[in-house]
């Protein structure tokens, strides 16, 4: 059976609470996400947080109102529990990315895994970055549409489509727990570029 794991983005309290819309897609999204994450615990499958982590002299991380959010150490860093399981992994980034200057692609080839399901906030920012990078690295993607959120619903579909497009199968969760109980696995994506 190939090994899986589940990379989220950004569950973090700063960063869901920026704005009353990102409460309100997380509040929505979070019944089926949360689920979905017990259902692939259950299976033996690594689910990986990705936290982001504001560097203080990083001249490119936003602020809200001057104050630099999700910063280390704070509770506005921490990962929102609902999402949260003492089995859980948590790899720090400072960028979109979870790949970039992180040793995630050594963790997940430690754990022998091959294919990653890549969620969260924002579609159109860190899931798309994250999973463009897994891609470079040669892993099996898959992002489940339902575990994906951002603030404004154009932007996720927008992302959506440009990662099925290029480098993921897209699909709902509930696509890919049927795909993993019938299959074993999930088939990889062939890439075919007009």
């Amino acid at each position: 059976m190939a090994k899986v794991a589940v990379l989220t983005n950004d569950l973090q309290y700063d960063l869901v609470h920026k704005n009353q819309e990102r409460i309100d897609a997380v509040t929505e999204a979070t019944p089926a996400f949360s689920g979905f994450l017990n259902e692939m615990r259950k299976r033996g499958h690594h689910i990986i947080h990705l936290q982001l982590i504001n560097l203080p002299d990083d001249p490119n991380a936003e602020r809200y109102e001057g104050r630099l959010p999700s910063q280390k150490g704070t509770q506005g860093a921490e990962i929102m529990p609902v999402f949260l399981d003492e089995s859980d992994i948590l790899i720090e980034k400072n960028k979109d990315s979870g790949f970039y200057e992180t040793d995630l692609h050594e963790r997940l080839q430690a754990l022998g895994v091959d294919t990653v399901l890549v969620t969260g906030m924002q579609g159109q920012i860190c899931v798309q970055t994250t999973a463009a990078d897994a891609f470079f690295r040669g892993y099996n993607i898959y992002i489940p549409s339902d575990c994906v959120v951002s603030a404004q619903e154009a932007d996720k579909v927008r992302a959506l489509d440009w990662l099925e497009g290029y480098c993921a199968t897209v699909v709902d969760s509930a696509e890919i727990l049927r795909l993993l109980d019938t299959e074993g696995h999930l088939p990889r994506k062939i890439v075919k570029t007009p």
